[in-house]
């Protein structure tokens, strides 16, 4: 009848002793669970206040505009013309007859090198010849006369008036015996000029008259470059002293010329001023009628300051461009001068070391902060 209690009094101790047991590990464990706990969600709340922060700075870079800036660089800048015009000979002339009469003796072909006084063609001189003759024994005769009645007036054999006839034939014979020399002469067609038998225009039997052409000769050791000045560019042409030039037919050989004459009257449909520029031309290369591509520089400027003419924008009715400088971009108005190619010139308003946006500049606005991709020196880097 007392087994019963003890039993139950064995079992209680034990639970006790077990409770005993456990209550430190469950204490430890509360403890860790307070510490660790806070701990932890505070370590996620700063990684979560991170990656916000770090998204938010993301957001705010890709929502900057990403722009492409030059920076200003002093270099020559120049203003230049580039004009067609065609070379000319520097003498060319059409010698033709001065006499008629069939040509007998041919003496030149085409090409061929001549100097002033060549024997370029002679004509049939029989009927001259046969003038020249009569006219000198008429001159003779007369001649006769005169020295004959000028000793017979001193012992008054003749009058005065008799000699004085004598005298006007003497003359009178003398001028006819001059013309039939001088036709005479022309039957032998000399070169007025040193130069190259460009054409010729005769063969042997041809009959010529007076001013047919015989022959065409020029001269191209030197040449003309003839070029249309524009109205607009007069005034900058007459400044100049020298040209450069390519010849296209020459694999764009490049020479120079010397200012030689402007034409004071222009065509009156194209309203061009014909400029002569005055090219050596030893070697015989450039032939009359090549073609030549002819640079005039009207201005430059060895140390300027230049922007491509696409970096130009409108604001606020004036023309400028944007300044970058720390990210920020500020509109700048500026004038203009002459165009290079796709360089403006600005003869003030920006300075060495600046930088001007170049891609972009379409789509900011005065005071943005922007996102500088890439910063060139010249816009052929653009594409690199």
């Amino acid at each position: 009848m007392e087994t019963k209690p003890n039993s139950k009094k064995i079992i209680g101790r034990k639970i006790l002793r077990l409770i005993w047991k456990v209550i430190p590990f469950v204490i430890v464990l509360l403890v860790i669970g307070l510490i660790i706990l806070p701990l932890g969600k505070k370590i996620s709340e700063k990684k979560l206040a991170l990656a916000q922060k770090q998204s938010n700075e993301t957001a705010i870079v890709k929502s900057l505009t990403n722009v492409i800036t030059m920076e200003v660089i002093p270099a020559m800048v120049m203003e230049k013309l580039s004009l067609p015009g065609v070379a000319k000979p520097w003498v060319s002339l059409e010698v033709v007859s001065e006499t008629k009469g069939k040509v007998v003796s041919k003496k030149i072909t085409e090409g061929r090198h001549v100097n002033k006084g060549d024997i370029l063609a002679v004509i049939d001189k029989s009927d001259y010849q046969n003038s020249f003759d009569s006219a000198l024994a008429s001159y003779d005769s007369a001649m006769a006369t005169q020295k004959r009645l000028k000793a017979l007036v001193k012992n008054q054999f003749v009058t005065q008036s008799q000699l004085d006839d004598a005298v006007a034939r003497v003359k009178t014979s003398k001028a006819a015996l001059d013309n039939a020399k001088l036709s005479l002469s022309r039957c032998t067609i000399l070169s007025p000029m040193r130069g190259i038998v460009d054409r010729v225009h005769i063969e042997n039997g041809t009959f010529l008259n007076s001013g047919d052409p015989v022959a065409k000769i020029i001269q191209i050791d030197k040449l003309k470059i003839e070029v249309g000045i524009p109205e607009s560019d007069v005034d900058a042409v007459r400044k100049l002293k020298t040209f450069n030039m390519t010849i296209d037919a020459l694999d764009g050989k490049t020479y120079t010329g010397e200012y030689h004459y402007l034409y004071k009257t222009t065509d009156s449909m194209a309203r061009l001023y014909n400029l002569e520029i005055k090219v050596e031309n030893t070697d015989g290369q450039i032939l009359p009628d090549m073609f030549a591509r002819v640079k005039i520089i009207k201005n430059q400027d060895p140390k300027g300051i230049s922007v491509p003419m696409y970096s130009l924008v409108n604001h606020d009715k004036d023309i400028g461009v944007y300044v970058e400088k720390d990210g920020i971009v500020r509109f700048r108005p500026l004038n203009t001068g002459f165009q290079d190619g796709w360089k403006t010139q600005i003869p003030k308003g920006l300075f060495p070391g600046e930088k001007v946006v170049v891609v972009g500049h379409r789509i900011i606005e005065d005071g943005e902060q922007v996102n500088v991709t890439k910063t060139i020196r010249d816009m052929e880097e653009i594409s690199q």
